[in-house]
């Protein structure tokens, strides 16, 4: 069984802030950071939850990680 959240076969549809760490190679407050500097998609907040959509990253990934303004012109492009 697959339990990769970003496998597109996966039931799971968010990432916590250590799940996409540990997916991307990085620390937790890597991820924060990055975060902060606008170079990951836009996270969904539940609560004090903050989670990223998985088929979002992978999305991003495969459209070369780029920064977070650039993502959204990029995403609302593709939505007309």
């Amino acid at each position: 069984m697959n339990t990769n959240p970003l496998n597109s076969d996966s039931c799971r549809w968010t990432l916590s802030a250590e799940e996409l760490a540990g997916h991307l190679g990085v620390s937790k407050r890597h991820i924060s950071a990055m975060n902060s500097a606008g170079k990951l998609p836009t996270p969904v907040r539940f609560g004090r939850s903050v989670r990223w959509l998985a088929d979002e990253i992978r999305d991003w990934l495969a459209a070369g990680a780029p920064q977070r303004d650039r993502w959204e012109t990029m995403k609302n492009r593709g939505q007309r």
